[in-house]
């Protein structure tokens, strides 16, 4: 196995590993309390929002979950040297990019389903974008693994190209399909949701690019440097693409049970009665900020 696959990197410098070590960190420490964060706020919006609110929870939560089991793999994988300063050197326990699969599975889907959810469409549209949109995104993820966890550019190539196909039906549903469903939205929600469309898209494209480092290979992109860049990317584009994606859904769900309904308005309500989740107008002040 060498190191021009850039799949199995022989060793990491003390430097390498350590900012592979704190990013993994930073990834568990946003999901979780992105997750926490969404549960405790749910009842801040309307009834018929908080299933978006609840489904980015459980995202953040799976990415928290398959990210502690990679981080131990990690640790596994690459062990300390005897000194600070010593290279980590690959042990006998594989790097396993599995775990991302499974989480990219489970995760990619749902954030679909919270995007339809918030826009708060009629049941039989959502149900259509949703049988359109869930099974494309999991083919997509499906067709990558192969790929992904092969040491040969050909095969790499090959599953690279059939995941690239649900890819693009994505981009038609989500860029055709759903325009109809967003320019009926509120026009003060119309603008963030098109923002988190783009988003959704960009972030996946960074997916492709990492993918994409064994077959440059070279010292750069199939060594150890590519590995740190590549699980660099990995990181930042799901902290974007689940934590901020899903604080994005709650700030849309807010705006939208506000526009609804004045009692969820913090800044025309004061706090009713009783356990503190909803909120009574302000005589005098029923004008929805916007």
């Amino acid at each position: 196995m060498g190191t021009d696959t850039g799949i199995f990197v022989p060793e990491l410098s003390a430097v390498q590993y350590s900012t592979v070590y704190n990013l993994f960190s930073l990834v568990i420490a946003s999901m979780i309390f992105t997750a926490l964060y969404l549960l405790f706020s749910r009842n801040r919006v309307a009834p018929r929002y908080r299933n978006a609110i609840v489904v980015s929870a459980i995202v953040c939560g799976i990415a928290a979950y398959h990210y502690i089991r990679i981080f131990d793999n990690f640790q596994s994988s690459y062990p300390a040297g005897e000194t600070i300063a010593d290279p980590h050197l690959l042990s006998n326990v594989e790097f396993n990019e599995g775990y991302r699969y499974v989480d990219w599975l489970l995760t990619v889907p749902l954030l679909l389903i919270e995007t339809v959810a918030v826009m708060a469409l009629a049941k039989s549209e959502a149900r259509r974008l949703l049988w359109k949109l869930v099974p494309a995104s999991a083919l997509m993820i499906a067709l990558g693994y192969p790929g992904e966890i092969t040491s040969e550019v050909g095969p790499r190539l090959l599953w690279g190209t059939l995941s690239t196909i649900p890819f693009i039906y994505l981009l038609w549903v989500l860029f055709v399909e759903l325009t109809k469903s967003i320019d009926r939205q509120p026009v003060e929600v119309q603008h963030t949701i098109k923002m988190l469309r783009l988003a959704l898209v960009g972030l996946w494209g960074v997916y492709p690019i990492a993918y994409l480092f064994p077959v440059i290979g070279g010292d750069f992109f199939g060594g150890s440097d590519g590995f740190v860049l590549r699980q660099a990317g990995y990181s930042i584009a799901d902290i974007l693409a689940k934590a901020a994606f899903g604080l994005a859904i709650y700030k849309i769900a807010r705006v939208k049970s506000a526009l609804e309904d004045p009692a969820y308005d913090d800044d025309h309500a004061v706090p009713g009665p009783g356990d503190g989740t909803a909120a009574r107008p302000t005589p005098g002040r029923d004008t929805v900020a916007a």
